[in-house]
């Protein structure tokens, strides 16, 4: 059974699949936020040490996004789906037998290797299957699965820290994963390694599976696109900023006196909050509102909210209103970018491949961004200089949002 062949009640159970895919793996992205103020003290990590920890979950993306991508086309989108969560499983389990510092380092890089396989062939599954009048509405929920997936974490995953330690989530979230991977391979139909549905517009036949190009092929035709390389770059600054607080909150909070599960879940109501951002976008395009006035709104908001929370003398309930803020309006930025990558992939077949480099591009900033906003603060002398490191990302994210409309306009 094609997946280009399900029925309409088919294809909804087989996205919501999808959708619950993304968040499992946002899951193993976000674990360590609630747990580092503790893995810092057993490992005996600096700050700088600790924001590596944070990031290094990102460094498989910022290398080998775009191999994945490609990998995804060839070895067929459910089994790299598949591979993936049991990847991201197994790894969850060896983290608690050889838990010190390096082996973590190398964990979290394999995690990262196992998240890109699971959320990679994603979207490209959601353009096969659904119409364009509902594909921007679908991509606002799918924008919404790393938020969805933090603030569970966050929220459940301080809790279940606070009755057992670190490993208890680590195993917990090992048995989860394996549960998600059968059910995908349960409810998702396979898909024959290489095989493409022919969009509509491009006038082929019902089903018809399209010439495979070669890998070096698909290679020069996304990276060959100045498009491809502004998303991916927009998207980056937006990344950087969000990993680098929300990540970073937990430990803030923590300075303040506050409980691990209470900190946690402080977190969590702030990264949930990005969930409305992506849902709204996705409502907003659908109406016609120009990509280029959500992402700038999305990142002029976000620098305001961090100055004021990090640099303003204020109450901490005025604090966190200002960070929610950051999280939600910002939400707008990462739903537009995943349309934008499907608008801006060269060929149907690229659509794998743009993903996968403007998932590059936000691992470069979910990497560089905590190490770096850590540095920030180290250097000027407190948490309340951190806001230098988002108006800077904001800004660049701007003028890249302005060059894309351009690119567009000509």
């Amino acid at each position: 059974m094609s997946i280009a062949s399900t029925s309409s009640s088919d294809s909804t159970r087989i996205s919501i699949c999808l959708l619950a895919t993304g968040v499992c793996a946002a899951l193993h992205v976000w674990k360590l936020a609630p747990a580092l103020p503790v893995l810092q003290v057993e490992l005996g990590m600096s700050l700088v040490q600790a924001g590596f920890l944070l990031s290094m979950v990102q460094f498989a993306g910022m290398t080998l996004g775009l191999m994945i991508g490609l990998m995804a086309e060839r070895m067929g989108r459910r089994r790299c789906i598949a591979a993936g969560l049991a990847l991201l499983a197994g790894v969850s389990l060896l983290s608690t037998v050889f838990s010190s510092g390096t082996m973590m380092l190398l964990f979290r890089a394999l995690e990262g290797c196992g998240f890109l396989m699971a959320v990679l062939p994603v979207p490209s599954m959601f353009r096969q299957r659904l119409p364009p009048s509902t594909l921007s509405r679908v991509m606002g929920l799918w924008g919404a699965y790393i938020p969805t997936g933090t603030i569970l974490i966050l929220i459940f995953g301080a809790w279940l820290i606070s009755l057992g330690g670190w490993r208890v989530l680590w195993w917990v979230l090992a048995v989860l994963t394996l549960a998600m991977m059968a059910t995908v391979l349960v409810m998702v139909p396979d898909d024959a390694p290489g095989s493409t549905r022919k969009d509509a517009e491009t006038g082929g036949g019902s089903g018809a599976a399209a010439h495979t190009p070669s890998a070096w092929h698909l290679i020069r035709q996304t990276l060959g696109s100045v498009r491809v390389w502004l998303v991916a770059l927009i998207f980056g600054c937006y990344a950087a900023q969000w990993m680098a607080v929300i990540g970073f909150l937990p430990t803030i909070y923590a300075a303040e006196n506050l409980s691990v599960a209470m900190a946690g879940g402080l977190t969590g109501l702030v990264a949930g909050a990005n969930i409305i951002g992506n849902l709204a976008a996705g409502q907003l395009l659908h109406r016609g509102v120009p990509v280029l006035r959500l992402q700038l709104a999305g990142f002029v908001v976000m620098m305001l909210a961090t100055l004021f929370a990090f640099a303003v003398p204020a109450s901490l309930p005025a604090r966190f209103t200002a960070v929610l803020l950051f999280s939600t309006v910002g939400g707008l930025i990462p739903a537009s970018c995943f349309i934008l990558a499907l608008r801006v992939a060269p060929s149907p077949q690229t659509t794998t491949t743009t993903v996968g480099w403007m998932q590059q591009g936000s691992a470069l900033g979910q990497f560089l961004g905590p190490p770096v906003m850590a540095m920030v603060v180290n250097v000027a002398g407190g948490w309340q200089w951190a806001w230098l490191t988002t108006a800077v990302l904001g800004t660049t994210g701007m003028a890249l949002a302005f060059a894309l409309h351009r690119q567009a306009s000509s």
